[in-house]
């Protein structure tokens, strides 16, 4: 059993002093007890929140991070600069990416991951010998101390109409049901790991059928978590809408893929159709606003989704930044600047999407309604400072508006303390590793993802 006294945190929607969390070996919260004195046993913290969720990421993004954002083009020019990336990765190249990324993640405080990944075979598409590439992430997450959903992701296509580019043949298995049959593998060797939950990916409706999308939710188990980039450009909105007569969200829904275990990535062009879909589903939506912004994308719907029930979450997507609360401060900003009003997510709202939502998102936690820590919940912990420059005079409640990454002290997963190791060092030889810059960015046409 652990045990941690924290100073005040996060509990039932507001922040209470002298809160004592007791886990059990698992490392799930067995007591919570508010107005607790300092007994001086076990962990002693100052201000406390749930860890938070990071619903979506592409660690490998990391690796074009100051180099990409100041040349112009548009989301799909950039595409063929991260296929590059993509190109360069080998199962040790990936485990020493991975484990640097995961380490910036914790120091940040996201203390679980999704990690949405499609890079599965070599280069030309032959399958490694026994899931070398999932088993690199599912090794660095363990090293690190983050939790980890696997978002295997189905990959089968280059466009609507189009096969696999040159560039995504390693992405591919060549149909749903060799996807499926390698997914299931996946689920045996990966075991009963402590920090690693498997869960799966359509990478979109442009890259896998709404017959296979079908075959994916059949063949998963109940309660997987199923996630799926939604209408994050103009543009596949289009082409879906002129091949379906269907959104990509009414495609899915066709497909059976919506369920309160779906999550949908970035959800940026909308109809009303689509949010009363996904708000009758129960299901999730990851917002991803610093990448929406550097990619041009546009702004979500996010407060109407949340209205319509859904719930939204957060995530890192690209890695061009690793600071859930400069995320939540973006989502929230983004909607001040699209309604021309102030205040339009309240702060309890925004503590409850970068924690349970994401959590919910990933698998690893039920939906509430209420921020906060709770009995029976993980006991992954943030310890922010509430006397930083950033932060001294701020209300608690209002240091989602004001902190940063830059203000975590303490980051605790499953009732550990997890210590953060040289993130800048680490990050430096395993950017070092995949090569320079200039083989980096020059990559070969890829027409479409």
């Amino acid at each position: 059993m652990s045990v941690t006294w924290c100073r005040r945190a996060l509990v039932g929607g507001r922040f209470e002093a002298g809160v004592r969390i007791e886990a059990d070996a698992s490392g799930r919260v067995t007591r919570l007890t508010v107005g607790a004195p300092d007994d001086g046993a076990g962990l002693r913290l100052g201000t406390v929140v749930p860890g938070f969720g990071n619903a979506h990421s592409h660690l490998f993004h990391r690796a074009l991070r100051g180099r990409t954002h100041g040349d112009g083009g548009d989301f799909w020019s950039w595409r063929e600069q991260m296929y590059a990336v993509a190109g360069a990765l080998d199962p040790d190249r990936y485990r020493a990416l991975a484990a640097a990324v995961f380490a910036e993640m914790l120091a940040a405080g996201y203390t679980a991951v999704g990690e949405f990944h499609y890079v599965h075979h070599r280069p030309g598409g032959a399958p490694y010998p026994d899931h070398d590439m999932e088993l690199a992430l599912a090794d660095a997450a363990e090293e690190i101390g983050l939790r980890l959903t696997l978002l295997d992701t189905c990959y089968l296509r280059g466009g609507l109409d189009r096969p696999l580019e040159p560039a995504q043949r390693r992405f591919g298995d060549g149909s749903a049901e060799a996807w499926l049959e390698r997914w299931h593998r996946l689920r045996d060797r990966l075991g009963h790991r402590r920090l690693v939950t498997l869960g799966a990916a359509v990478h979109s409706v442009r890259a896998v059928t709404e017959a296979d999308v079908a075959a994916v939710v059949a063949g998963l188990p109940a309660g997987t978590p199923l996630h799926a980039h939604v209408s994050e450009q103009p543009r596949e909105n289009e082409e879906c809408l002129a091949r379906t007569g269907l959104t990509p969200t009414g495609l899915l829904a066709r497909a059976g893929a919506l369920s309160p275990h779906f999550t949908a990535v970035h959800a940026t062009h909308l109809t009303g159709a689509d949010v009363g879909l996904l708000g009758g589903a129960g299901a999730s939506v990851a917002l991803c606003p610093t990448t929406e912004a550097d990619l041009a994308d546009g702004i979500g719907p996010a407060r109407t989704l949340a209205d319509a029930g859904v719930r939204v979450a957060i995530g890192s997507d690209q890695n061009a930044v690793v600071d859930p609360v400069l995320e939540l401060r973006a989502a929230e900003a983004h909607e001040r600047l699209a309604s021309g009003r102030r205040g339009v997510f309240d702060p309890a709202e925004l503590w409850l999407m970068g924690t349970a939502n994401g959590y919910a998102s990933l698998g690893l936690a039920d939906p509430r309604a209420v921020p906060g820590l709770a009995v029976g919940d993980l006991c992954d912990l943030v310890e922010l400072d509430d006397a930083s420059a950033r932060t001294v005079g701020s209300r608690p409640e209002q240091l989602v508006l004001a902190a940063t990454a830059a203000d975590v002290r303490t980051v605790v997963v499953g009732g550990r303390v997890r210590p953060v190791p040289d993130v800048a060092a680490l990050l430096a030889d395993a950017l070092g590793a995949l090569g320079t810059p200039s083989t980096l960015s020059s990559p070969g046409a890829v027409s479409a993802s």
